[in-house]
């Protein structure tokens, strides 16, 4: 098949991405996310481990191209959705895609997503489920997944989670029936496997962290402690901000209690009151907390 045949309209080109390109891709999809929904960010580690997944869709992995530059990219993985009686049924999700800091807001990341989404639709993908914003997605067709009685696996059953996007690409094919999404395990790499993250991402140029507006909620990878400004990060050992940290836990590249994770618990467990809980709540809320923050993960 010729990768370009696709698109070739205005001034950009859409072609299936090929292994020369995946440096190049991978460092735009870093740009075009970088403190966008945290301090840095994950998705272009997830691009790079996704290739090698079973789940990954190479006929569904795209770049758009202007002039001899790559300005764009989407990729599409398999999923599954279920019912309340264990019924699985075949789905599939997209993302990242990515659009360059330099041509966002003109129109390409609409068009890269209305092409894809129409190779999908012939590939027979009966529907996609997503995280995503309505204002853009919603202009390629896609709804609140609620709306379809999709829910999503981590919000209350009723809830519409506003976040929570599904397109259904052949009429009919949910079946009138209730289901429920979780994303394939494929798009949580990052923080399954923080070490391989800081390798990788430690290959790549510089860039600065920040607290956002608009970012999905942080926590302190130590106490859990929500972060929401610059102002609360921890320090490294060259004075730099810290964004995995808050300033009570970590200075100078050293956490300040060097203390177990049961002791550790033992101490937050004393400010109950500051979380709106009694000492024995805020200890047991702890208990399920730490194990999952990086720094208490697999001790």
């Amino acid at each position: 098949m010729d990768n370009y045949l696709y698109m070739n309209i205005k001034d950009y080109k859409i072609r299936l991405e090929e292994p020369v390109d995946w440096q190049e891709v991978e460092s735009l999809t870093r740009e075009a996310f970088w403190n966008v929904y945290r301090p840095g960010c994950l998705e272009h580690f997830v691009l790079n481990r996704y290739r090698s997944n079973p789940d990954f869709i190479p006929e569904l992995d795209f770049v758009m191209e202007a002039g001899d530059r790559i300005i764009g990219h989407v990729m599409y993985s398999h999923a599954k959705l279920t019912s309340d009686r264990g019924d699985d049924l075949p789905a599939c999700t997209l993302g990242p895609i990515s659009i360059h800091p330099e041509w966002k807001r003109k129109g390409y990341g609409l068009a890269l997503l209305k092409f894809s989404l129409e190779k999908a639709r012939k590939m027979g993908i009966g529907v996609l489920c997503f995280e995503g914003n309505i204002d853009f997605y919603g202009k390629a067709g896609s709804v609140l997944a609620s709306s379809l009685d999709i829910h999503y696996h981590a919000e209350p059953k009723d809830d519409p989670v506003p976040y929570f996007l599904a397109q259904e690409l052949i009429p009919g094919y949910l079946g009138g029936k209730e289901w429920t999404y979780c994303p394939p395990k494929g798009y949580f790499v990052a923080e399954d496997d923080p070490e391989s993250f800081e390798s990788y991402e430690a290959a790549f140029p510089a860039k600065e962290k920040h607290f956002l507006e608009g970012q999905l909620p942080q926590f302190c990878q130590s106490c859990g402690m929500p972060m929401m400004c610059d102002d609360l990060c921890g320090t490294n050992a060259d004075g730099s901000a810290n964004s995995d940290y808050c300033k009570y836990c970590y200075k100078d590249g050293e956490f300040i209690d060097r203390v177990s994770m049961e002791e550790y618990i033992g101490m937050c467990s004393q400010f109950g009151a500051q979380a709106g809980m009694t000492n024995v709540e805020m200890k047991e809320h702890c208990r399920k907390l730490f194990p999952t923050l990086k720094r208490w993960r697999n001790k």
